[in-house]
């Protein structure tokens, strides 16, 4: 036992001093989360130089209607010839822009609201939690199904825009009870007795403090508008320009591509959004035993 303690003391202190942190050590021998890291580091990559290697317009009839994957189309066809890789290419593309963008805009009103209702008390928490609740006990998707129909133009923006100011509710809630928390810690009330405003004390000792749980939030923010997007998308009020690994899906399935055996054309844009979303969840469980000691690989 000494031996093997003795061995990883000695592998630490080969490490580079930039890296020799506590986080990153944990972080490296954590298997979930190098394997969902790994994972969304691959589709990410792939979202960013895949469409510069797809050699045709995802919208243009270019090759034999329904052929299945070869050296000419990697991905096949669709029934109309179009080519799956390059929809494929540019829908991941899409897809992944919609969970960033619905992703922080959605934890950006959630941290703002949670934190300023935290840790003001009383009318303004009242208020901002009447609000909160309000929205939380609304229907997301039906709103969303809603606001989608009577649209006659969607694009990636506005779809990223309704989601994320949808999503908010949960995460305003659970940071609002962080802060409840820190609001009573000594360090806040020296910042308190010092004179500082509480937009100062809120920004500079209250957040850094959460920045682990606000990262938590942002993952599980990303991965549900992934999920309400793809929804969306698969119904067909999706962007009625461009397209997305749920459009794809919604064409596949409308014009009957699993009963015509064209399993090229649907299987890779569900698979691939099942990874997406379980690679994120992945990661968040390994980030979660990474800042939590108790749940730390030893």
């Amino acid at each position: 036992m000494e031996r093997e303690v003795l061995q990883e003391v000695e592998e630490l202190k080969q490490l580079p001093r930039p890296i020799r942190s506590e986080f990153v050590y944990f972080a490296w021998r954590n298997t979930k989360l190098r394997i969902g890291v790994s994972i969304l580091l691959l589709f990410v990559i792939f979202a960013i130089v895949g469409p510069f290697f797809a050699k045709y317009d995802p919208h243009a009839y270019i090759g034999p209607m329904g052929a299945p994957p070869s050296r000419e189309y990697w991905m096949g066809t669709t029934t109309f010839g179009q080519d799956v890789f390059s929809q494929f290419a540019h829908g991941t593309r899409s897809t992944l822009i919609v969970g960033v963008l619905g992703g922080c805009l959605g934890t950006m009103i959630g941290i703002l609201i949670g934190l300023f209702s935290g840790y003001r008390g009383g009318l303004v928490d009242e208020f901002l939690n009447m609000i909160t609740n309000i929205v939380l006990i609304i229907p997301t998707l039906a709103v969303l199904i809603i606001i989608a129909t009577y649209l006659e133009v969607r694009g990636i923006l506005t779809q990223s825009v309704f989601i994320g100011c949808t999503a908010w509710p949960w995460a305003a809630r659970a940071i609002r009870a962080q802060t409840f928390s820190l609001r009573v810690r000594e360090f806040v009330d020296l910042a308190r007795m010092s004179g500082r405003n509480s937009l100062n004390i809120i920004l500079t000792e209250i957040a850094p403090n959460m920045m682990s749980y606000l990262l938590l939030v942002f993952i599980l923010q990303f991965g549900g508008a992934v999920l309400n997007a793809a929804t969306l998308d698969f119904i067909g009020l999706g962007p009625t320009r461009g397209v997305s690994l749920g459009l794809i899906m919604n064409n596949a399935v409308l014009w009957a591509a699993l009963q015509l055996g064209q399993w090229w054309w649907l299987l890779p844009p569900g698979a691939a959004i099942a990874a997406i979303v379980g690679a994120l969840y992945i990661t968040n469980v390994g980030l979660d035993e990474v800042f939590n000691p108790k749940l730390r690989e030893m």
